[in-house]
């Protein structure tokens, strides 16, 4: 069973939160990193890392004797998740708004 919560800020931001399952423990980032000479280290998980995770665990299925079309497909839907995230990363960076609340 999944238990996951979610924070939001006083002004109605995505703070940090949390997933947990049976063998599964995520701590999701709290707060944005900045930018410059301010930009923090993380604390906490990223989805991208969440999604390479299991990019990691289903092409071990695909190297070994359970390999199938399913399994592919699924790594391609992820593949692709991965580069809408790093466009909307990319489209934050262009308008000076990565590591910000900004818009």
């Amino acid at each position: 069973m999944l238990q996951a919560e979610n924070g939001i800020d006083n002004q109605g931001n995505p703070t940090g939160g949390y997933v947990t399952a049976l063998g599964l423990e995520i701590s999701w980032q709290d707060a944005p990193l900045g930018r410059g000479p301010d930009r923090k280290e993380p604390n906490g998980c990223f989805v991208e890392m969440v999604i390479e995770a299991a990019m990691t665990r289903l092409k071990f299925y695909q190297e070994s004797k359970f390999v199938c079309k399913e399994t592919a497909q699924a790594l391609a839907h992820l593949s692709e998740a991965l580069n809408c995230l790093d466009r909307r990363t990319q489209k934050r960076e262009a308008q000076g708004v990565e590591g910000t609340l900004g818009l």
